[in-house]
């Protein structure tokens, strides 16, 4: 295990662990939310495993997966509009359950967990399928186009799962206004797509032709 790529995991790991800590539950006023606990949890408990397992056996994705330098303009949009709206969404999920405006079921919360902790399963899957994946928009040296797997389903099945991640999370939270808040996650993830197959199209030999191939960006017979 390389001390160079534990520790930056690791900082990143408890900075997310804090951040997130604080967004919902300074707002909160209180420690004692079942469902901010259970946000924790299903997001951070998986994340560490999954961290420790690409350490050991693939150093080289986790590498890539914590490069987060985007050097496209329009993906720093991207990423600025995605961390506005999280920051709404959370604080507003704290808010929400602090003065008791809109407090969902909570079953709704729970059957939220199960489809969060579906759509981890399916990104990991997507972590399997291709070598290649990165947070930035960028095409790699001897990079291949994947067309096998969830690949032949959807162009961007990473997509799929992390929006169903970040949908599933304000009902976790039992927010009703925090998940309308989060479904501008949609047109944000299509501005980033718009981009990076553009990137994709000039810089990946064969990605054109996967296009006509594979129809469906994110969602079978959707979008």
């Amino acid at each position: 295990m390389s001390r160079s790529l534990f520790a930056p995991a690791m900082v990143r790991f408890l900075s997310g662990v804090v951040l997130l800590g604080a967004l919902l539950f300074l707002p909160a006023g209180t420690l004692a939310w079942r469902e901010g606990w259970l946000l924790m949890a299903i997001l951070f408990v998986p994340m560490f495993i999954a961290g420790l397992v690409m350490m050991k056996k693939r150093p080289d994705l986790l590498r890539k997966r914590l490069n987060m330098k985007e050097e496209q303009p329009e993906q720093k949009t991207v990423i600025a509009l995605s961390g506005v709206m999280f920051l709404a969404a959370f604080v507003t999920a704290g808010l929400n359950f602090r003065f008791g405006w809109i407090v969902l079921p909570e079953w709704v919360s729970r059957a939220a967990a199960v489809l969060f902790l579906l759509a981890y399963a399916l990104y990991a899957e997507v972590l399997r399928e291709n070598a290649y994946l990165s947070r930035t928009v960028e095409v790699q040296e001897n990079q291949k186009v994947i067309d096998t797997g969830l690949y032949g389903i959807v162009r961007h099945p990473m997509y799929m799962s992390t929006l169903l991640l970040f949908l599933m999370m304000p009902l976790v939270l039992g927010s009703v206004i925090s998940f309308a808040i989060t479904t501008a996650y949609i047109p944000i993830i299509a501005k980033r797509i718009r981009n990076e197959e553009l990137v994709l199209e000039e810089g990946l030999e064969g990605y054109a032709e996967y296009k006509k191939r594979v129809r469906w960006k994110v969602i079978p017979y959707v979008w």
